[in-house]
Formats: structure tokens, C-alpha cells, sequence
């Protein structure tokens, strides 16, 4: 009813005509024209002291009536006015904490509350002026936490997160105020330090790995991580913002393939390396379709009867450029980058596929042993792949050895158990390869369903001039037999060596002092001349 008056007055609307109002009134609201509504207002009361009952405006209201009437829509037009103010004033309140989560969102870390790779990208961008004007240096340090997704995988991502905000806060301690910290994803972070040479550089980084190593209580669990640190410096290392990141991520791998927990420098002839990484990853995806893999056979020698009883199936790459390259080459990179499934699952079916046409040409019985790695490992469907491939090919299971590494054992226990298990109640032969060199453990030898300890090469090089290492030779061959498993001794390259396994009743032999890896046609012709090892 706040606009009656000013309908008679203007548009010729009697006071009963209060329909209108509801309409006039929803404008109003719906345009949240706040100005309009102190204006009309005015008109309102100003309409009302100019009208009399000769206007015929009031003319069927006593003038007590139309009083009441005028107070009344007077109140309503109050509260009108009253509720777009608030109104507008909620909107505005809304406005600016929109634009506030916007911004957060936009620069900072949700989970940490630490600057974005965005906000650091600018906060470089301006120091990079600075520091160029008055001939200053600065740091980048490129922090990665060590094995973090195992704290995911084992302990969930809740303890995950809770585990990246007390890291951040404890890097967030170890620099001063004017240093920039920043979560750029994942565990990843990267500390802009300014005013620092690469002095000042490592003396922070050693902080860092200090305060990171400590353990800390999350949700009652006892956890510590370390991290490897990757370092550039302006404008040793370079002059523009990408290159300096880059640089500082290319220290940070170097760090991690140094062992992991420590800190490296960015030096030039690093970027020939992580080129190379590149290219072998590209090189190895083409190498599968062009088949440039081969498999080479070591044979498995009986230390008793001196007879070929298995081989080893090893890959080899015949780059078309760069020629035979090593399997400790190009198998990491195929580890990190996942390229090892379908190369395991190749390896698997070819080595299979062989040995079961070398079958058909009636070559002595004896298993073929198979290298699994981590990431296949890690396979929900590897168990099912191994029974498809033995049915594919005719095998029985125990014409094939599956090895799985020591470091498999300490890291996937329950994954590597239960696929152990699968293969045992199938009837594949089963073996830990490189034995001694991991954390060696009692409790989980023994519950393994394995048939053969492997020792690693590097103890046997070395038996014959270092007491340590014939003494860890001695104890895993005697262990083996406690637990009524064959003992195999890789790498063995002199006789001295084949003596020394023969007298402490090692069981099996492969090395170079038999016979090197060899093409399936070789070891076809090597087995049919019946060697035997004197």
C-alpha cells in the first residue's frame, strides 16, 4: 500500500485500488533498486501533504480514516525501505566473501593454507625484478617426501593429508618470514628463499631434512618421513621462472635416484640425464610395437650332478640407434614410468611360448624362472594372467619359476603373500631373488610358500678376498637348508668361486663361468651338446 497515494495522485488510482501494490512492491524487490525506494518514498509523503478532500482523493474516508490508511501504508513503505537496505547490505557481505574464497582458491593450498604453484609463479616473477635490479641471488628448493604413497596406500589418505599439513608446518618453521613456502600438489613443495646464495641454500636444506625426520603422532600412529631436496640458485643455475623450477625439480630426481633423503645441487650435465630419461620412455613405448625386445636364457646348473636343471629368461633391448642397451638401464625408467606391465606381461607369454616349443622338440624337462617386479606385483589381475598364459601355452605350473625381490617382500607383505599363495596352491615354483640384500626377516621366511633363496652377486664376487661376504654366504645357504628350500648363487665367474659354493653345499649355480645369457637358438644348441659342469 506504500504507493496508493502516489497512484491517485499520478496515475489516477482511487485507494481502493490496492491490488496494485503486491506488484509495484515485488519490483521493487526483485530490482533491489534501493535509491528508487527512498525517492518513491519522498513522493509518497509529499503527495500526501498536498492532497485535501476536494481532490476527492479521500472521499468516501473520514479524514481520521484516511490518516490511519496514510500511517499505515507510511509503516509498511518504512519497512520496505528497511528490507532492500538489508538486503543490498546481505549482498554485499555475500559478494566480498565470494570474491575472498575465489582469490583463496585461486593462489593458496586448500589443504595446508600454503601459497599455489600460481601465487609462487608471481611471487618469483617479481623477486626475479628485484633481484636483477639490485644484483641479488635466491633459492628455489624443490622438496619431495620419500615413499609418502605408502602412507596412503598402508594408512589411508586421511592420515595422508594430516601428514602433509604437519610437514608444512614444519617447513613453514625452518625459514624466515620473507620466504615463500608452497604446496604445488601431491607431496611436492617448493621454498622460495630470498636474499640466499647456495650456502645459505643447504644450510635451510639441512634444516629441512632435520625437521622432517622426527617422528610425529598422527591418530596414534607414529610416523617419520624424509624427503629429497633438489636446489637452484638465480642466476647461477638460470634467469627466468620455468627454467629455475625446472631445474630445482631435475636436483630433486637426482636426489631421489642418490638413494633418496639427501640434497643435490642442480648441475648442468644433469639435464643430459633427465633427456635421457625422456627419450628412453618414448624410445620404449615404440620398442614394444616394433618388437626391438628379445629374451636371452642363462641356464641353471646343478652343483651335484654338474646337468642344466632351469634357466633364467632375461630381456634384452636392441635400440635401432643406440644398439644393446642394459636391462639396469632401461628397466628403471620402465619401473617408474609403468611401461613394466606389458613388458613383464610380454616377457611372461614369450618366455612361456618358448619354453613350451622347445617341449615339442623334446628338450630335457626343467623349469623357466621369471622376474616379477613391484609395479606387476601391485596387478589385481597378475594371478588370473599367469593361469591364462600356462593354459595359453600347455604348461604344467611347475614348469614355471616365478622371482620376486627381497625389497618386494618388506614393502607389499600382505599384497605379495596372497599372490605367493595363489601360485603355491596352483603349483608354480616360487623364489626370492637377490636374497641379503633387504631387510632379511625370520618371522616372514618362514611363513613364505617359496621353494628357492637366490643369493645375490654381489656377495659372491667377492667370497673368495672378503670374510664378510663368505660369512653371508655361509649363513643364507645354511638358513636355506633349515628351511628346506634350494639355495641358488647367481653371478659366479671363477672357479674359485664354484669351489667355495660346492664346499658349503650350495645347491645351484648360474654365471658366466657356465654360460653367458644366450639367444634361444644358442641355448637350444648348448643344451642339446649336454654340457656338464666339472
Amino acid at each position: 500500500m506504500i504507493f496508493t497515494g502516489l497512484g491517485v495522485a499520478l496515475l489516477g488510482y482511487q485507494p481502493t485500488s490496492y491490488l496494485l501494490f503486491p506488484l509495484i512492491v515485488s519490483a521493487a524487490l526483485c530490482f533491489n533498486f534501493r535509491v528508487v525506494g527512498a525517492a518513491l518514498l519522498t513522493v509518497y509523503f509529499g503527495t500526501f501533504l498536498s492532497m485535501s478532500n476536494e481532490a476527492g482523493v479521500f472521499s468516501h474516508n473520514t479524514p481520521a480514516e484516511a490518516v490511519d490508511v496514510w500511517i499505515y501504508n507510511m509503516l509498511l513503505g518504512m519497512v520496505g525501505l528497511i528490507v532492500l537496505v538489508v538486503k543490498e547490505q546481505r549482498n554485499h557481505v555475500r559478494k566480498d566473501k565470494f570474491e575472498q574464497n575465489i582469490h583463496s582458491l585461486a593462489n593458496f593450498d586448500e589443504l595446508t593454507g600454503l601459497p599455489n604453484r600460481s601465487l609462487l609463479h608471481d611471487r618469483i616473477t617479481q623477486l626475479l625484478a628485484a633481484a636483477h635490479r639490485d644484483n641479488q641471488k635466491f633459492a628455489l628448493l624443490y622438496l619431495d617426501l620419500d615413499r609418502f604413497k605408502h602412507v596412503n596406500n598402508s594408512m589411508g589418505h586421511g592420515v595422508g593429508d594430516k601428514l602433509l599439513q604437519v610437514v608444512a608446518a614444519r617447513l613453514q618453521k625452518c625459514v624466515r618470514e620473507v620466504d615463500t613456502v608452497s604446496r604445488i600438489g601431491g607431496d611436492e613443495f617448493i621454498l622460495l628463499l630470498r636474499e640466499t646464495d647456495a650456502d645459505g641454500a643447504a644450510r635451510v636444506a639441512n634444516r629441512l631434512v632435520k625437521a622432517l625426520v622426527a617422528s610425529c603422532n598422527i591418530d596414534v600412529i607414529q610416523i617419520s618421513t624424509n624427503a629429497s631436496i633438489g636446489i637452484s640458485v638465480y642466476p647461477d643455475n638460470a634467469e627466468d621462472v620455468d627454467t629455475l623450477m625446472k631445474h630445482a625439480e631435475v636436483a630433486m630426481f637426482r636426489a631421489k635416484e642418490e638413494g633418496r633423503n639427501n640434497i643435490q645441487f642442480f648441475a648442468p650435465e644433469m639435464n643430459s640425464h633427465s633427456s635421457q630419461i625422456f627419450f628412453m620412455e618414448t624410445d620404449l613405448r615404440l620398442a614394444m610395437e616394433n618388437n626391438e625386445f628379445a629374451l636371452h636364457y642363462q641356464p641353471q646348473v646343478d652343483l651335484v650332478s654338474g646337468r642344466i636343471c632351469g634357466a633364467e629368461a632375461l630381456i634384452r633391448w636392441q635400440h635401432p640407434v643406440r644398439g644393446l642397451v642394459s636391462p639396469g638401464e632401461f628397466i628403471p625408467v620402465a619401473e617408474e614410468t609403468g611401461q613394466i606391465i606389458p613388458i613383464g606381461e610380454w616377457v611372461l607369454r614369450t618366455a612361456c611360448t618358448q619354453l613350451a616349443a622347445w617341449r615339442r622338440e623334446s628338450m630335457p624337462v626343467f623349469p623357466i624362472a621369471v622376474n616379477l617386479s613391484i609395479r606387476q606385483l601391485r596387478q589385481p589381475d597378475l594371478a588370473q594372467l599367469v593361469s591364462a598364459v600356462l593354459k595359453e601355452t600347455g604348461l604344467r605350473p611347475d614348469d614355471l619359476e616365478l622371482e620376486i625381490t627381497e625389497s618386494i617382500m618388506m614393502t607389499k607383505v600382505d599384497t605379495a603373500m596372497k599372490f605367493l599363495t595363489e601360485m603355491n596352491d596352483l603349483g608354480v615354483q616360487l623364489s626370492i631373488d637377490d636374497f641379503g640384500t633387504g631387510y632379511s626377516s625370520l618371522s616372514y621366511l618362514k611363513k613364505l610358500p617359496v621353494n628357492t633363496l637366490k643369493i645375490d652377486q654381489s656377495f659372491v664376487s667377492d667370497i673368495g678376498v672378503d670374510e664378510n661376504d663368505a660369512s653371508i654366504v655361509r649363513s643364507i645357504i645354511s638358513l636355506g637348508h633349515q628351511f628346506n628350500l634350494q639355495v641358488i648363487a647367481e653371478g659366479v665367474e671363477t672357479l674359485e668361486q664354484l669351489n667355495f659354493l660346492r664346499a658349503h653345499g650350495c645347491d645351484e649355480m648360474q654365471g658366466y663361468y657356465f654360460s653367458r645369457p644366450l639367444p634361444p637358438d644358442d641355448f637350444l644348441a648348448l643344451i642339446n651338446s649336454s654340457p656338464m659342469l666339472q
